[in-house]
């Protein structure tokens, strides 16, 4: 999770700014790497929700920071024998963002309430960071 209260924090610039210290570990691996900063608008998606693909990105780390308010839908699976296994779903508190580690199965990004903007820091370069799994039977995600 990426959560500035639960982050080393200290004051910078004269006092006037409280920097919330290294929130995530970003990782960018293979030929040509870099990372990259983008900004995203999702729009919101309901509840419940068919879940049929996950992906993973082997050579880096994505992380997610919400510029909004609203909470959104993280899914996560397990790696069984480079497939995902059973996913797990969880919302966010407002606010909160994650950071996905390198190749752990997850969900696309997925705003609940609203339109809401993201700060994307991930990996770039000329190889691809993308694996897509696409299940045989979807999953049924519900709230609560």
């Amino acid at each position: 999770m990426i959560d500035m209260n639960a982050a080393k924090s200290f004051p910078i610039n004269a006092g006037k700014c409280t920097r919330h210290h290294d929130l995530a570990k970003v990782e960018a691996t293979g030929p040509d790497a870099r990372v990259l900063i983008s900004l995203l608008r999702g729009e919101p998606y309901d509840l419940p929700l068919t879940l049929t693909m996950v992906e993973r990105h082997p050579l880096g780390s994505q992380a997610f920071v919400p510029l909004t308010r609203n909470s959104f839908l993280v899914v996560v699976a397990p790696d069984e024998g480079d497939c995902p296994g059973t996913p797990i779903a969880f919302e966010t508190a407002p606010g909160q963002g994650v950071n996905i580690a390198r190749n752990v199965w997850h969900g696309i990004l997925t705003p609940l309430h609203g339109v809401s903007d993201f700060v994307v820091i991930d990996r770039g370069g000329e190889v691809s960071n993308l694996e897509e799994h696409f299940f045989d039977t979807p999953y049924r995600v519900e709230h609560g």
